[in-house]
């Protein structure tokens, strides 16, 4: 995807970027049937309690219906548009059926207006059509991926994504994501053949502050800067170092600490564990 540069008017235009949206997307109002409002929490939970720091403010933003489930088996769908969407980092197409319905799902990289999709056991395993791992051939890139048949693409949601389909023997199939954690999913399970577009957003330079206020985050104090009440790293006489290693509020490490329980059911669908960092045990690979 390309990236655009303005000319340097001011500090924040020198140092920031954008996507050029103009050359990638053909639609730049959604659709009004698969829009909904969506009303801000800021960060607070029902009691009105924070419990996500730095959220609030931003500019107000449509929720697109995006169709995770492609549930609507041997019905081919023509791609009309492909639009921005702003509650995720990658792009959404609009498809519609052969019968009028229209749908939003997620846009692969190279997915162009008038292509056709579809979803199902008899679909071809091509760019955006949605099967079960079982009909999907080894050593594909895949995407939205189903963790429990039916539920739903939870898996490789972000822009860039990709999953590759390693192996598959039974009613058991093997992907590895794209932190390099490789799992056991049902074959029942469904995904979508390619890899997300919109593969330049992880480049952009933000430039200047006001675009993060734009995006609803707010500003954040250093941990080093704050008083011993307030977090493990604060006080000392002048600017301390904290004399630790880096640690969250409510002192869990910060920089690679473990914190999936080891009681998890799923727990034994992982074979091995994506790349880790210096404060964790590295565990044995399983040999599949």
């Amino acid at each position: 995807m390309p990236i655009k540069f303005y000319n340097p008017t001011s500090p924040g235009r020198r140092q920031g970027s954008v996507i050029d949206y103009k050359a990638v997307l053909t639609k730049f109002k959604p659709e009004k049937s698969l829009v909904v409002g969506k009303r801000r929490a800021g960060g607070r939970n029902h009691h009105g309690v924070i419990t996500a720091k730095h959220r609030g403010g931003g500019n107000k933003q449509l929720y697109r219906l995006v169709d995770f489930k492609r549930l609507k088996d041997d019905v081919p769908a023509k791609v009309v548009a492909i639009e921005y969407d702003p509650n995720r980092s990658c792009f959404i197409a609009l498809i519609e059926y052969g019968d009028g319905q229209k749908s939003y799902i997620l846009a692969p990289n190279g997915l162009k207006v008038g292509a056709t999709v579809q979803s199902g056991n008899t679909a071809e395993p091509e760019l955006g059509n949605c099967m079960p791992l079982a009909s999907i051939p080894a050593g594909l890139e895949v995407h939205n991926i189903e963790m429990n048949p039916g539920q739903g693409g939870k898996l490789v949601r972000s822009a860039g994504g990709a999953a590759r389909l390693s192996a598959k023997e039974g009613e058991w199939s093997v992907i590895i994501l794209p932190s390099g954690e490789m799992r056991r999913l049902k074959s029942k399970c469904r995904a979508t053949i390619g890899q997300l577009g919109n593969l330049d957003w992880i480049n952009v330079s933000i430039g200047k502050a006001g675009r993060n206020r734009h995006k609803g985050i707010r500003p954040h104090t250093r941990a080093k800067a704050m008083n011993p009440i307030d977090h493990p790293l604060g006080g000392g006489e002048g600017r301390s170092n904290g004399g630790r290693h880096p640690v969250s509020k409510t002192g869990v490490p910060a920089k690679g600490g473990i914190t999936r329980s080891k009681k998890k059911n799923s727990e034994k669908l992982i074979l091995r564990r994506r790349k880790f960092g210096k404060f964790q045990q590295r565990p044995q690979v399983v040999n599949i």
